[in-house]
């Protein structure tokens, strides 16, 4: 199993980035949260998980620890795979995933594609007695610091994580800055229900938003 990638970002994409790793570059699916994290030309370290199918192998990047066997406990539960478990994990932090599971929040869950709601109460049952603390997490207001993705900055405002991400994905910072001034209500609305801005959710919204224009 390869447990993690260390090595220089040499491209990013909308669903992952190739990262260098001793002249080769690694595939690797990552949710829009890492990837926001992720800078062209610069090193960075992603916890993996390796899936194996009869005709693929397919390369899991995660921002931490934690997050990557998040993802893989998720798959243990009663039809979910691992591209249902990143989908879980793009749209809720871990420790949003393990508060929901533990309080039965059974609407939060269903906030991911894919999951109705008897899927989401399957979950609940399933996984109420297996999920833990967050470890890595060091703060829970705000912006995440991961402890995986060093020299990344994780305390930088929202707006530069999601300038930095559509830049690194081709985009020109004028356009990173229209596309931040028309999602600056949706952040406020975040900062209003939850305390925290997460950069995932508003990354998405960019990119339709840019592949419109």
């Amino acid at each position: 199993m390869i447990a993690s990638v260390d090595g220089r970002v040499a491209a990013v994409s909308p669903d992952g980035a190739v990262v260098e790793v001793g002249g080769i570059g690694l595939a690797v699916q990552c949710t829009p949260g890492t990837i926001a994290r992720l800078q062209v030309g610069e090193s960075a370290r992603l916890a993996t998980s390796l899936v194996v199918r009869e005709d693929s192998l397919t390369l899991y990047g995660f921002a931490d620890d934690d997050e990557r066997q998040l993802f893989e406990l998720l798959q243990t539960a009663n039809g979910v795979g691992p591209r249902l478990a990143q989908a879980v994990l793009a749209i809720h932090p871990p420790r949003e995933v393990r508060r929901a599971v533990s309080m039965a929040d059974v609407k939060a869950l269903m906030q991911v594609p894919g999951i109705g709601k008897k899927g989401a109460e399957r979950l609940i049952l399933e996984l109420r007695d297996r999920l833990g603390a967050t470890t890595t997490d060091t703060q829970l207001d705000g912006v995440v610091a991961p402890a995986g993705l060093p020299g990344v900055t994780p305390v930088a405002p929202w707006r530069d994580q999601l300038t930095s991400a559509l830049v690194g994905l081709g985009w020109t910072a004028k356009e990173a800055d229209a596309a931040i001034v028309q999602l600056a209500p949706l952040a406020d609305e975040q900062v209003t229900a939850s305390g925290s801005v997460e950069v995932a959710v508003l990354l998405r919204q960019a990119l339709r938003m840019l592949g419109r224009s």
